[in-house]
């Protein structure tokens, strides 16, 4: 995630590559390995983050800042998968624990939080912020530490350290503008909007649609803004000018908010399309959500909370009775999902012997069809590749979990994967 965007943000040394390999290939060593990991009493390979009887994971988390209601339903639900773990024996014969630093949104404090908590946890579930995820690349990758950003900008991909879970925002506005021709009328030489904001979370949507646009035979009429501007009105004014027939918009829930609402006042009723960082449960109390409900609609790597997935629903059961009163939003089934995916991931690792970082990336890197029945199963074999390619469509709806309920399910954009192939 992002401060450009809300629900909002290249390889391991040949040297430390071919030492996990070594370790891997040799199995139980009585020695350390010169980063801090050795042996348990139980034979597996232990290093930072791990003991004989626990393994603490790390979560950079904003509880304070502009994104706090997001990281409050992370952290709630990767605390329940962690409970829900320790009650079935935990992991490798050891329960696991969560360290939470909250960084109110603040790269500087985010960055002083990674240097308190990395020397006691083996990985991060959990980040969240765009610009603190650039911050810290350098050291996540020289720490092997396994970590799963709430950001999906094409660049983070290309670090074997780093994972994107789902799509990316391009590949999404691929997706955007196939569901716009194929369900909305539209056709060659229409012009659509984009509103985006500048940074990665824009250019890389704007960089999707574009190339979507041209290859339908569409025109962009692009907008960038600010995370800091709220009132859109300009941006809708100069979007009618131009004769738009629809609009994508690559911001947070308040640039939407103002974008739907302003467009319907002024006559301007043509299909919205937003990135799924664009959209909180919360705008269907704002004086925005019939307009909102009437024109827009979400692309998201993930369902719909409130979709009909037993994996889902299992969950949402699960965390209404943990946290009674708590919103159950995107964030929750995001933050379950990440934990659940970093279970099988260590589950993986201890099985081949080791808990160390290198073991951990490694076991990552190699399951190539994880599948937690949360959504769409990932590929994380490439590191420089989105690890899935398709993407549901949602949209409004306030008596809904979360806000939102599934239009299509989720299905891979024709041109996709001729895209990721000329972008090389």
């Amino acid at each position: 995630m992002n401060t450009t965007h809300s629900r909002h943000r290249t390889a391991a040394a040949a040297l430390a590559g071919a030492l996990a390999l070594l370790l891997a290939a040799t199995g139980c060593s009585s020695k350390a390995d010169g980063k801090g990991s050795s042996d348990s009493a139980d034979g597996v390979r232990t290093g930072p983050g791990v003991t004989a009887k626990t393994i603490k994971l790390g979560a950079l988390t904003d509880l304070t800042g502009p994104y706090a209601t997001l990281g409050k339903s992370i952290v709630q639900a990767q605390q329940m998968w962690a409970d829900e773990t320790n009650a079935k024996g935990g992991i490798c014969g050891r329960k696991v624990e969560i360290v939470v630093k909250d960084h109110g949104y603040d790269v500087q404090k985010a960055v002083t939080a990674y240097a308190d908590i990395a020397p006691d946890v083996v990985a991060l579930p959990q980040v969240i912020g765009s610009p603190v995820v650039a911050a810290l690349l350098d050291d996540i990758d020289r720490d092997h530490m396994l970590t799963f950003p709430q950001a999906w900008a094409a660049s983070l991909l290309g670090k074997d350290s780093v994972q994107v879970i789902g799509t990316t925002y391009d590949i999404d506005m691929i997706s955007a503008v196939d569901f716009l021709t194929r369900t909305k009328g539209l056709k060659k030489g229409d012009t659509i909007g984009h509103v985006y904001f500048e940074g990665d979370y824009g250019a890389n949507a704007l960089e999707g649609s574009t190339w979507a646009a041209k290859k339908a035979g569409l025109k962009i009429e692009g907008q960038k803004i600010k995370a800091t501007d709220t009132d859109l009105s300009a941006q809708v004014s100069a979007l009618r000018k131009a004769g738009v027939k629809a609009i994508l918009i690559s911001a947070g829930p308040a640039q939407t908010a103002s974008l739907v609402g302003v467009a319907a006042s002024r006559g301007l009723r043509v299909p919205v399309v937003s990135n799924a960082p664009g959209f909180a449960p919360q705008l269907m109390k704002t004086p925005a959500a019939p307009a909102l409900a009437a024109m827009l609609n979400i692309i998201s790597a993930a369902p719909a909370v409130s979709s009909d997935l037993p994996g889902v629903r299992a969950m949402v059961a699960s965390y209404k009775k943990k946290y009674p009163g708590s919103p159950v939003d995107s964030g929750v089934l995001s933050g379950y999902n990440a934990a659940e995916l970093l279970g099988a991931d260590l589950k993986k690792a201890c099985a081949s012997g080791g808990l160390t970082r290198e073991d951990l990336v490694k076991a990552h890197r190699s399951q190539k069809n994880a599948d937690t029945g949360l959504g769409t199963p990932q590929d994380f074999s490439d590191a420089g590749s989105p690890a899935s390619r398709e993407a549901y469509v949602l949209r409004p709806d306030a008596k809904a979990d979360g806000g939102v309920v599934n239009v299509e399910d989720a299905h891979k954009a024709p041109g996709v994967d001729e895209y990721l192939s000329t972008r090389g």
